[in-house]
């Protein structure tokens, strides 16, 4: 678990404990566990030491669509959890806004065009 530094925690706003996203999800704790092992959603220590997921993860009662594939692509080019949320939540005048925003917006396609590029 990646212990993630004041900086990257504000980019990302709010968070959620591991107990509030399985309530968001409606699943049990150990299907959260087990997203997190699937790396469908990451969760980081946070500066105070407790685990947390961003709230942006999840769209109402369901994972952001589009926000696990864009996750594999970026373990893929090799980021660790704390890069891929920085990279997630960093503003990117192409898109423009941020990565996840553009998720939430369903416009997964360009944003995961941009995290393939980082590969190369």
């Amino acid at each position: 678990m990646t212990q993630i530094d004041p900086v990257a925690d504000a980019l990302v706003g709010k968070w959620l404990s591991l107990p509030e996203v399985a309530g968001r999800l409606g699943i049990p704790s150990s299907r959260v566990k087990q997203l997190l092992r699937d790396r469908k959603i990451i969760a980081v220590t946070r500066p105070g030491g407790e685990r947390g997921v961003p709230d942006a993860f999840l769209d109402g009662g369901q994972i952001v669509k589009g926000l696990c594939g864009t996750l594999t692509v970026l373990f893929d080019c090799g980021f660790d959890e704390e890069e891929a949320l920085r990279w997630l939540f960093t503003a990117d005048e192409t898109l423009p806004g941020t990565p996840i925003e553009a998720l939430y917006k369903r416009r997964g396609t360009e944003v995961n065009r941009r995290a393939q590029a980082l590969a190369f």
